[in-house]
């Protein structure tokens, strides 16, 4: 049986963790007012997750790499850039990013309410990203001014804005990549992104388009993501006095790994990707044909009392075979890795800096509408 949400239920302007809470003990597949298919339940996520000849990810009309890729293709681009993200990879970055996150948690003013997203989260996410591409310095404030605009752009629901947002940071990228270009031709220079400049798939250099994709997934994508992971993670521990005592009391890299991930699936910020059925599709009871937009809703997979239990129960050892935060199969993130080191570096030394993290009670957080997750805003008071 599906859902249909209808104009005064639909998703536009909704918190998407507590509407999918509602729908998912009832529906497991629902239709939006956009037609398209939502996936809701833990099992059917996974199946059409790992159903690729079926769910395709080439769902855009625009370039997508790798992530709009299917098969031999997909293949092919994943294993040239998955080389960026592997644990030697990002070894040398660490204590870069230990740097970035210590010299911002030192600039913020205690006793009176810090914003953990745009404070917090996106000056973080600029500054380890630049740090990790080389970027030069000069560019943060643009980069911080286009998260707030992007995010503006995709509450909005204006196509031709979120375009606008889209091809500024395509311009963006391209004046990064410019200089690079005689340098990179002659190996003189060996950042991550002259790097990826030289990157070949088969046999042949990446195209400027193929770059430009790539650093756009890599930048665009993640910046948004790791500033509301960061503003989710704050939450948490601002509402959860024991887990930060617990995580100041010197747990292991592991450990922390573990506690963040648990949390991330609790209150999942990634709310879905999409899809498009390669053939008629039966699954959860409902039959979707060809041709069909489907969406994976990763947040409320990730909250499935079928799978979970109590999805608000922290528990990472259970919980961490069916965790879905960064998706399974083919097309699961390749900077897990990557997110995953910047986070933790971001709590610890946030946490060693202080020795209380509390909510602000004059400014109540706002949870993030429709289609973002995560907060908009929480305002906290370091001690």
């Amino acid at each position: 049986m599906t859902d249909h949400m209808p104009d005064d239920l639909s998703a536009a302007g909704r918190d998407m963790r507590a509407y999918t809470d509602e729908l998912r003990p009832r529906h497991g597949v629902a239709r939006n007012v956009d037609g398209e298919w939502v996936l809701l339940r833990h099992e059917l996520v996974v199946q059409a997750a790992l159903s690729d000849d079926r769910f395709s990810s080439a769902v855009s009309s625009h370039l997508h790499v790798p992530n709009g890729m299917d098969s031999a293709e997909h293949t092919a681009y994943r294993e040239a850039l998955d080389r960026f993200l592997t644990p030697e990879a990002l070894a040398p970055f660490r204590e870069k990013f230990r740097r970035v996150a210590a010299d911002l948690v030192a600039s913020l003013p205690r006793g009176v309410a810090v914003d953990a997203v745009s404070q917090v989260g996106v000056r973080f996410a600029v500054r380890a990203q630049s740090a990790w591409l080389g970027w030069p310095a000069d560019l943060e404030d643009r980069l911080v001014d286009w998260v707030a605009e992007n995010h503006a752009a995709t509450r909005s629901g204006d196509r031709s804005w979120t375009q606008r947002v889209a091809e500024s940071f395509d311009d963006l990228i391209r004046s990064v990549l410019e200089p690079r270009r005689g340098a990179a031709r002659d190996d003189d220079t060996d950042d991550v992104t002259a790097q990826l400049m030289r990157t070949e798939v088969n046999g042949r250099p990446l195209t400027d388009a193929e770059i430009v994709s790539v650093l756009r997934n890599w930048t665009g994508g993640d910046l948004g993501s790791i500033a509301q992971c960061v503003g989710v993670l704050v939450h948490y521990l601002a509402t959860h006095p024991a887990v930060q005592d617990r995580l100041r009391s010197g747990v292991s890299d592991a450990e922390i790994d573990a506690i963040i991930n648990e949390i991330l699936r609790i209150d999942d910020p990634f709310l879905s990707n999409r899809r498009v059925t390669t053939c008629p599709v039966r699954i959860g009871g409902v039959e979707i044909p060809q041709g069909a937009r489907v969406k994976l809703n990763w947040t409320s997979a990730n909250r499935d009392e079928a799978a979970f239990g109590d999805p608000d129960a922290l528990d990472p050892e259970r919980n961490a075979d069916r965790n879905l935060v960064y998706g399974i199969g083919k097309h699961a993130c390749p900077g897990r890795l990557l997110a995953t080191m910047e986070m933790r570096i971001a709590l610890q030394e946030l946490l060693a800096a202080t020795s209380s993290i509390v909510l602000e009670p004059q400014q109540p957080a706002e949870r993030a509408v429709s289609p973002v997750g995560g907060w908009a805003k929480v305002a906290v008071v370091l001690a």
